[in-house]
């Protein structure tokens, strides 16, 4: 943060061009008959997004997926746990979101840079899908790169689409972080990375939780709801902005639309994936979920408030990361930690050590990492908001 002044009040203008479809069909059509003018409604536009999104995958998911490649089930837990869903669909996660894609086209006017930003999406989704697909797993480097590139991709664009000129100066990006009054203004250099960051991590964090039926996907839409929340009655509505000492961003009711799309269209997903699930999502799924999440959160102009709106995803998938990095620091560093350390008798991802060390059924571990979803988020999220 530095010394320059920007007053709380502060809103972003739009100022590229947007993809408006209905939006803007609607100044049209309202000659014709009155009660169009509600598709310049964004709340209208919202419900339509999501229950148009939520239909089509619904609609569409047993119609298409039996072309899709088929599990070949892992053996973590037991000798059972984790074949069992060999056979089943896998990487449906591609129909999902093509199912997604003409409600989000329809529905949500978004700005250009927004609107390729939300096609990067769909590159992730690809990658994972070419995994689910592919006879021999890619490996942990080339998956890591692919989605290296993709989330820096993301990070330029949502850079080159949000970033405002203060004074004289070079474009910066105007954020507010978690216990900080001010503003901050991050230069390009700074904002990039720690932008395409936050989107790896999140993105493979949610991913590494997909392993019980109906869980990362459960989770996801729990915290893209409240995100949906967030972008549009605080960051984008001005008076709870202004008690929350936050800028205002116009443009935050039109991710709204595309998170509550998704939202929509992978409760159509739930719908086949409850246990005993039909179809699992795949890296294809769980990589559009992650990659969208931290996306929209970026949004908010707060890139740390994925924290407070998917802590149990983070936690659960993203502490596996953690494990990983650190025991390979430490062999490095020639420290030894033991079998009977606490970090190696906790597995990761979470739900593996609550299914293998705790005796925990997958209806158990959904039940519960949902109600401590509920339990830990609202707080967290009062917590980034008010503490400031």
């Amino acid at each position: 943060m530095d010394d320059r002044s920007f007053k709380t009040s502060f809103e972003k203008p739009v100022k590229s061009p947007s993809v408006k479809m209905l939006y803007f069909l609607a100044d049209y059509l309202e000659e014709f008959w009155g009660p169009f003018r509600l598709l310049k409604s964004h709340v209208f536009l919202l419900a339509c997004g999501t229950f148009t999104a939520a239909l089509s995958a619904y609609l569409a998911l047993p119609r298409f997926w039996n072309l899709l490649p088929r599990d070949r089930g892992k053996a973590i837990c037991s000798d059972l746990d984790g074949m069992r869903s060999a056979g089943k669909p896998t990487g449906t996660g591609l129909i999902v979101s093509l199912a997604i894609l003409p409600a989000v086209i329809l529905f949500a006017p978004l700005k250009i840079y927004d609107a390729a930003a939300f096609g990067c999406l769909y590159i992730a989704m690809l990658f994972g899908y070419l995994d689910d697909k592919a006879k021999n797993p890619w490996g942990e480097l080339k998956k890591g790169i692919l989605d290296a590139v993709v989330s820096v991709a993301i990070a330029v664009l949502v850079f080159l689409g949000h970033a405002e000129e203060v004074g004289s100066s070079a474009p910066v990006m105007i954020t507010w972080l978690p216990f900080f009054k001010g503003l901050w203004f991050l230069e390009w250099y700074v904002y990039i990375p720690a932008a395409a960051f936050i989107l790896w991590f999140t993105m493979n964090a949610t991913n590494c939780s997909d392993g019980v039926d109906g869980l990362a996907g459960t989770l996801t839409v729990i915290a893209l709801v409240m995100l949906a929340f967030v972008l549009y009655v605080v960051v984008g509505y001005r008076p709870v902005a202004h008690y929350f000492l936050i800028p205002v961003y116009a443009e935050a009711a039109r991710w709204a639309i595309v998170v509550m799309a998704v939202s929509g269209g992978f409760l159509g997903y739930l719908w086949y994936n409850a246990e005993p699930s039909k179809i699992l999502m795949g890296d294809a799924g769980s990589r559009f979920l992650g990659i969208l999440s931290a996306t929209a959160s970026l949004m908010t102009g707060n890139p740390l408030i994925i924290l407070a709106l998917a802590p149990i995803v983070l936690v659960n998938g993203g502490g596996g990361l953690g494990k990983l990095v650190l025991l390979r620091l430490a062999k490095k560093l020639g420290f030894d930690i033991g079998e009977g350390s606490l970090i190696r008798k906790v597995r990761f991802p979470l739900h593996d050590h609550c299914k293998k060390n705790l005796k925990w059924s997958n209806a158990q571990v959904l039940m519960r990492f949902v109600l401590l979803q509920f339990l830990v988020m609202p707080v967290l999220l009062l917590l980034i908001l008010k503490v400031r």
